[in-house]
């Protein structure tokens, strides 16, 4: 059996799941979890748990692709869903490459090289194994790349078109990945000068002969034009009907990208620099230029790309528009640092350029060792930047996965958890899921569980002896508490307002005060 056979990558890349769902369950069982993978919990417990009106919900959380990937792995397990989703899904990444390295590389080494990035890359791992949504983000930023470089090759416009909806999934995938359409308007212009029949090579030249002749000038409007109209139009209408869909049902456009309750990663980014910033070890983010020389030190594949391609100026501003991407993105949201998701994509579009261009090569052997050497230090500089991370998550996963500590970073919610899981069953509790979806996370039961999307929850943030037995409130160490009116402000607040309603604190810990509400009819019943 042939080492490129489909049966045979169907059967590497099932043992990959495996090999990724055996590390994702080793770090759940060290208690490592991350602020995404609990949010898609919380909000699939709700979906499919929860009363009253849940199509918000369902239709505005986001990221909203990789929120319904998780749905179909809540048969197995609620708690393991993100897990097995992302592992199961840097599989699917890995056969998409395999397959198309196999179509256009008989040689078996190739293959090879990518196992060893699939099997040892702390990154891949990370991505397999965190529960994360950075696998889908490989699949089709490595699909919208695959398209275009399809398109340069063939010059068929059904190339585009995958690319065009590749980049909608990548977009739903991903917010920010929006902005990468900015780079391409240039570049689309270069494009379509290329694929002009023209004795010049030069673009600058092959531009001034097509403005000076009236056919070509209109030949090149014409075929610039619906470039940007295959390329860019569903982008930009699913966009638009997604904003619509907010506005119709939160009064919102940007709802699904600047709510709490909608998204993850609103509140933590926030969190995340202002704890760096108050830090006496404070670290100063990222810095413009240098960004791009520390992706080169991560991924210096990617050199041997731009090498390969080096006859082809537009195909090579092809390889740096993801540079100018993530600078866009260091300056557009300069209080965040960069994550490692984008660190990887051009793991990934390395890897699709020395697919395309490996034939052209004359000395194979050479050019593996090369690339074997390649692969060794991005296994290094893979390791160094996760554990050198400023992004609390990463560090964490690295000192579970390679140090096999534990993690006790949910510790306080998942003890708050237990004690709601405790509770009679007629027990109703009032809770803001905008500050702790962790805790809905680990309860095993959210139906006694009022929460901001049910439509009683303002009449019980306003008359809680009446809908509820208890509050969980975040205490004023919980660096959340000023982020949600179920703080300790909103005890006393509740005292004066109504004077026959008391609080009996019955459960406590560094984060939360989980409150009995006490009425004179009740008296002191615990």
């Amino acid at each position: 059996m042939k080492l490129t056979g489909t049966i045979f990558l169907s059967i590497l890349a099932f043992i990959l799941v495996i090999y990724y769902l055996v590390c994702g369950i080793y770090l759940n069982h060290l208690g490592y979890y991350n602020h995404e993978s609990l949010f898609y919990i919380e909000k699939s417990k709700i979906v499919f748990e929860g009363l009253g009106n849940r199509l918000k919900v369902m239709g505005l959380t986001s990221p909203i692709l990789p929120f319904y990937a998780t749905f179909i792995f809540n048969i197995f397990s609620t708690t393991l869903a993100p897990v097995l989703a992302s592992a199961v899904g840097t599989g699917v990444l890995f056969y998409i490459i395999a397959s198309t390295v196999a179509k256009r590389l008989p040689d078996e080494g190739y293959i090879w090289l990518l196992l060893i990035l699939f099997l040892f890359h702390p990154g891949i791992i990370y991505t397999a194994a965190s529960g994360k949504s950075i696998y889908l983000i490989l699949i089709f930023f490595f699909l919208f790349f695959l398209n275009l470089f399809k398109f340069y090759r063939s010059n068929t416009t059904f190339h585009v078109s995958i690319a065009s909806l590749c980049l909608v999934i990548l977009i739903f995938c991903d917010y920010k990945f929006i902005w990468l359409t900015l780079f391409f308007i240039p570049l689309v212009l270069a494009i379509t000068i290329n694929s002009l029949n023209l004795g010049e090579q030069e673009s600058i030249f092959r531009l001034f002969i097509s403005f000076n002749s009236p056919s070509l000038r209109r030949k090149l409007i014409n075929k610039t034009f619906a470039l940007y109209i295959i390329l860019f139009s569903l982008p930009l209408a699913a966009v638009l009907c997604y904003k619509l869909l907010n506005l119709t049902h939160a009064n919102d456009l940007n709802y699904f990208a600047e709510s709490p309750y909608a998204t993850w990663n609103v509140l933590i980014d926030k969190l995340s620099f202002d704890q760096l910033t108050t830090n006496t070890n404070y670290r100063i983010p990222e810095t413009s230029i240098l960004l791009s020389a520390r992706v080169v030190l991560f991924c210096p594949m990617i050199l041997i790309a731009i090498y390969l391609f080096r006859e082809s100026t537009y195909q090579v501003l092809t390889i740096l528009i993801p540079f100018a991407f993530i600078e866009f993105l260091h300056i557009k949201y300069d209080k965040v640092f960069l994550a490692y998701q984008y660190y990887m994509i051009f793991l990934i579009l390395a890897y699709l350029c020395v697919i395309f261009k490996a034939h052209t090569v004359k000395n194979h052997k050479s050019f593996k060792i090369l690339l074997l050497l390649t692969v060794l230090v991005q296994l290094y500089f893979g390791w160094y930047y996760l554990r050198t991370s400023s992004i609390a998550e990463e560090q964490n996963f690295t000192n579970a996965f390679f140090n096999r500590q534990p993690d006790s970073t949910q510790a306080n919610n998942v003890d708050v958890a237990n004690y709601l899981n405790s509770l009679p069953t007629n027990s109703h509790v009032l809770l803001d899921d905008a500050i702790a979806y962790n805790i809905v996370a680990f309860t095993k039961d959210i139906k006694p569980v009022i929460m901001p999307y049910e439509s009683n929850f303002l009449s019980a943030l306003e008359t809680p002896d009446k809908y509820v037995d208890y509050i969980v409130v975040a205490t004023a160490k919980n660096i959340v508490s000023g982020y949600t009116q179920l703080n300790e402000k909103y005890i006393f607040s509740v005292k004066r307002t109504i004077p026959n309603v008391n609080f009996r604190k019955v459960f406590v810990t560094d984060d939360w005060i989980v409150y009995r509400v006490i009425t004179n009819r009740s008296g002191n019943t615990l």
